[in-house]
């Protein structure tokens, strides 16, 4: 039940590119955390450059204006090795897929717990 929010700054990636982008995540939560196919729910926000900011070597990381935020929104439940791996391995698969530095694939994962979400009709469907 992954919701995931993309923000990039405007002019940095085409329409092409973006559908490949959603496409990568959705794989590596499917294998990673067990996400089913249709539990598919993504934005993605281009933003001016007065509204996006970075620092370009934080903790030895290079950074550039192609930067990706990934944030995901997800029920709370797995372990520190499964995340390390999804991390390296979303990373990595977008770099392959879409010609991005991995230095460029910053991702946050918050966890909530099941009854933090309704998916439609007023509903804790998770619950």
């Amino acid at each position: 039940m992954p919701f995931v929010r993309v923000s990039y700054l405007d002019n940095q990636y085409t329409e092409a590119e973006l559908p490949i982008i959603s496409q990568c995540i959705l794989e590596t939560l499917m294998t990673h955390f067990h996400v089913p196919a249709d539990d598919y729910f993504q934005i993605f926000h281009g933003h001016s450059k007065h509204e996006f900011y970075y620092d370009p070597q934080y903790l030895g990381v290079a950074r550039s204006d192609r930067l990706l935020y990934i944030h995901i929104s997800l029920a709370s439940g797995r372990s520190t090795e499964q995340k390390r791996q999804f991390y390296r391995a979303l990373a990595s698969l977008i770099s392959t897929k879409c010609q991005i530095c991995d230095n460029d694939i910053f991702v946050v994962l918050h966890e909530t717990e099941r009854e933090d979400w309704s998916f439609g009709k007023g509903l804790a469907q998770m619950i």
